[in-house]
């Protein structure tokens, strides 16, 4: 599905979800581990879906998510503090993309950052588009890490999203096993996703100097930036989010039957000259746009007040910063990460 009305349609239709009756025999979209095919807990998904979406809520609130938007604006002036004193050339990639994301989701989650290396490589074999045996490995890697870490924060001081599962598990609200999978997802998602838009967000800006002017000149337009780049950031490695049909559906003149795997395509929804004018412009200082990045409707990403903040933390100061930033080998050289859901870069070499 790639039409505007289309997608949004169908994110909020509930003849949609991730499971499917027979998830091992249901079509894929790669063999990654993670959105590469169906999950099972087909007939009590809906259920399942709405009690998770409320057990994520007060972390995920918009009050107590702003009230971290001080902290990461001081981890994204240290990054840069780091940067600037490490001197030209550098990874952008490995020196702000990477380590912002990480830090953020390791804070709110309860996660210690020095175990990076470890659940990245998880999650790196959770993503991969091809071997499906190495996504198997990474989750159960993954699944095996946080549970040990959960039943550690059970007795740890401080406020984070484990510890907030915890009492919801004990509490009877939540399963164990659905606890670990919940923070897996958090996990992963929480610093993937961010990870890639902050570099493709330099890439466009790089690519459009004439936006990266405008913005360097008033970082203000940061917001407006942030919300560009989310609309036409390059696309991951599949072809969209991938969900499952439990009824027939008509739509766009087409019947979906049930079981079939259905596509949505954000990113071609996102340029759809029917909703966006002139869509394949790139224009920080267009009016918002109502992209469908962070889905719609009940599958709206829980995590998009916090995606935002981060980026508006680097966007708003890394061209006042770094007035001179430019990339350190032709656009065309940039070394794209391959054979990964995610899909993003390995590495962003800059100078100044």
């Amino acid at each position: 599905m790639t039409r505007y009305e289309d997608v949004r349609a169908l994110f909020a239709d509930e003849r949609l979800g991730r499971s499917h009756p027979e998830p091992e025999r249901a079509p894929r979209v790669t063999q990654a581990e993670f959105l590469g095919g169906a999950t099972s807990g087909y007939e009590t998904e809906k259920e399942d879906h709405a009690r998770m979406r409320r057990l994520m809520a007060p972390p995920f609130s918009a009050r107590r998510v702003q009230g971290l938007q001080p902290r990461i604006q001081r981890l994204v002036d240290g990054l840069l503090d780091q940067l600037a004193a490490s001197g030209p050339p550098a990874d952008l990639h490995e020196t702000l993309s990477v380590p912002l994301p990480l830090l953020v989701i390791c804070d709110l989650l309860g996660v210690p950052y020095e175990d990076r290396d470890t659940f990245r490589r998880y999650v790196e074999d959770m993503a991969c588009v091809h071997d499906r045996a190495r996504g198997t490995a990474g989750r159960d890697g993954l699944h095996d890490y946080m549970a040990d870490l959960i039943e550690t924060k059970r007795y740890a001081a401080g406020e984070n999203v484990i510890r907030d599962f915890v009492a919801a598990r004990d509490a009877e609200q939540v399963s164990t096993d659905e606890m670990v999978t919940l923070a897996m997802g958090l996990l992963f998602a929480g610093h993937e996703t961010t990870v890639t838009r902050i570099d493709w967000g330099v890439l466009l800006l790089f690519d459009h100097p004439d936006q990266l002017e405008a913005l360097r000149r008033d970082p203000g337009l940061a917001p407006g930036a942030v919300e560009e780049i989310l609309r036409m950031a390059a696309p991951s490695a599949g072809s969209g989010l991938p969900r499952y049909a439990g009824a027939d559906i008509e739509i766009g003149g087409v019947t979906i039957a049930a079981g079939d795997l259905v596509l949505l395509s954000s990113l071609s929804a996102n340029r759809d000259s029917d909703v966006i004018d002139d869509p394949d412009r790139f224009d920080i200082t267009r009016p918002v746009t109502p992209h469908l990045t962070f889905g719609f409707g009940p599958r709206f990403c829980v995590g998009a007040t916090l995606a935002r903040i981060e980026l508006q933390a680097v966007f708003g100061v890394l061209f006042q910063r770094f007035p001179t930033l430019r990339l350190a080998v032709p656009l065309e050289q940039v070394p794209l990460r391959r054979g990964i859901v995610t899909g993003g870069v390995t590495a962003l070499p800059v100078a100044w």
